[in-house]
């Protein structure tokens, strides 16, 4: 049995920053890659950043340059920073995690709002 759980999310206005942490606990043998999506209301889930485990990163292009994705792999965990947020990064923030099969976090909301 493999619990992944998702911290960090919150409100802040724009031009803030947040910090999302995930870790996975459990029966775990390795992890492939791990990544953030989110989804807005009224909208599809989308990939935010995704980081192998050899630590190559990808970003969707609207958080190219604001977002970091990066990894602890002693610790099961995957953390993105989010800087210069805009209101339009408003969503839910699933953590996604590989392990030969896919497991989600719960979600963590993120508003930004002025």
């Amino acid at each position: 049995q493999v619990q992944v759980v998702e911290s960090g999310g919150g409100l802040v206005q724009p031009g803030g920053s947040l910090r999302l942490s995930c870790a996975a606990s459990g029966t775990i043998f390795r992890i492939y890659e791990m990544g953030w999506y989110r989804q807005a209301p009224g909208k599809q889930r989308e990939v935010v950043a995704t980081i192998t485990s050899g630590s190559r990163t990808n970003y969707a292009d609207s958080v190219k340059g604001r977002f970091t994705i990066s990894r602890d792999n002693a610790k099961n965990a995957v953390y993105l920073q989010m800087n210069s947020l805009k209101p339009e990064d408003t969503a839910v923030y699933y953590c996604s995690i590989n392990l030969g099969f896919v497991r989600w976090g719960q979600g963590t909301q993120v508003a930004v709002s002025s």
